[in-house]
């Protein structure tokens, strides 16, 4: 079939697996061409298919030479339907694992269940003894608790007051003021249930219980906090109780670690283009006028770049902590330098659908989108037949 891109909202619901295996060997290859990093031998990612997981992952396997395990929930190709970007992605990585002579399994189903839990801790038994890295990324707008099995749904939403401001639709470039209602507190506490730090925490427990966490091992959770224009929507909407739950984890999990010498982390990240932000209002144009400053004064990473900067620098670096907390680790700290912000606030104020092209880099989001499924990807005949069906070696 010839896979064109075909979208609905802020998703894509096509994918190519070509354009899929284009990006993942551009991560590769970056990876490849920097310094060593004297890292982890075995690690595990939970949420692995695509962005700061799928980087993490890359990063550990060619940046470090680790073996790795990715659990994930992505689908395959059936019939007119595509696979997911995250199948074809762990399907490209796992080909250039075996390339490399690298050890890599592919666990495909619901990460928050005990069955998953289960499996990948046969799996490490069985194949890798032990564990010195485990990334939680995971990206979900719905949890299933294993115990109860109360079924939560999240929603992104300011707290207490409404919230007005602009935002973008990225595909037509039209500026628009939008207004969200507060969320209940029940939206709140469900919202805390999927992207809190419950999960990671069942994570941690099961792994230690099972004694396949290698002696030091490190633990390690992605959040972001962004500026001040976001904060209602993000770091004190919905999303942000998640997170400070998700931190308040990160401490708990140092004092449960502390029988193993290990350490617990979460990783403060820049804003990019991923399949969650988009889905979050007013971010998609705080995003695009970001990567048009943060370009311009030669300051820009993208998800690669930024993964490996926080393994080599801090995860197994000379810098294992910043910030705040000990647990804290700040990677987002060149965007939210205060030339940077200043500069983005004054665009910010001036931002309207005319001059949207000229303050902000609009294509370069929508190029990032679209590169998430494998799209508008350099070398790859996006008019070519081709079978939408890939197999993932490997897979457990």
């Amino acid at each position: 079939m010839i896979i064109q891109p075909k979208t609905r909202g802020f998703i894509c619901t096509t994918a190519h697996p070509e354009g899929c295996a284009k990006q993942v060997e551009s991560q590769i290859e970056y990876v490849k061409a920097q310094k060593k990093i004297d890292g982890p031998a075995n690690v595990l990612v939970i949420g692995a298919s695509t962005g700061y997981g799928l980087a993490s992952r890359i990063t550990a396997a060619f940046g470090a030479g680790a073996n790795t395990i990715g659990v994930f929930f992505d689908k395959a190709a059936e019939g007119q339907r595509t696979a997911s970007a995250g199948w074809y992605n762990s399907a490209a990585l796992e080909q250039k694992a075996a390339e490399a002579g690298l050890k890599s399994h592919s666990i495909v189903g619901d990460a928050f269940s005990e069955a998953i839990k289960e499996k990948t801790i046969e799996l490490i038994k069985a194949e890798y003894g032990t564990i010195d890295l485990v990334v939680y990324s995971v990206a979900s707008p719905r949890r299933t608790h294993p115990v109860t099995g109360e079924t939560f749904s999240s929603v992104i939403k300011p707290v207490e007051t409404a919230y007005s401001n602009k935002t973008l639709n990225f595909h037509s470039g039209e500026v628009s003021l939008t207004t969200i209602e507060p969320a209940t507190e029940e939206e709140v506490r469900q919202t805390i249930a999927v992207m809190g730090g419950e999960d990671w925490r069942m994570w941690m427990d099961q792994l230690l219980e099972a004694g396949v966490l290698a002696d030091g091992a490190t633990t390690v959770a992605y959040s972001y906090i962004g500026p001040e224009i976001t904060h209602p929507i993000y770091r004190e909407g919905t999303i942000g109780k998640a997170k400070n739950d998700l931190e308040q984890t990160a401490n708990k999990l140092n004092d449960l670690l502390a029988s193993k010498n290990g350490r617990a982390f979460v990783s403060v990240n820049k804003a990019l283009v991923t399949q969650s932000s988009s889905a979050i209002p007013v971010v998609p144009l705080y995003i695009s006028a970001l990567y048009k400053v943060m370009k311009e004064k030669g300051l820009h990473e993208n998800c690669i770049q930024q993964m490996y900067r926080l393994f080599s620098e801090h995860l197994y670096g000379n810098n294992p902590a910043t910030a705040e907390s000990s647990s804290l680790i700040r990677v987002d700290d060149w965007e939210m330098r205060e030339d940077v912000q200043t500069e983005v606030m004054k665009r910010w104020d001036e931002l309207q659908s005319d001059n949207v092209l000229d303050l902000a880099d609009l294509e370069g989001y929508r190029q990032d989108f679209f590169q998430l499924f494998g799209f508008h990807t350099d070398g790859v005949d996006f008019d070519a037949d081709i079978d939408p069906s890939v197999d993932i070696p490997n897979l457990v």
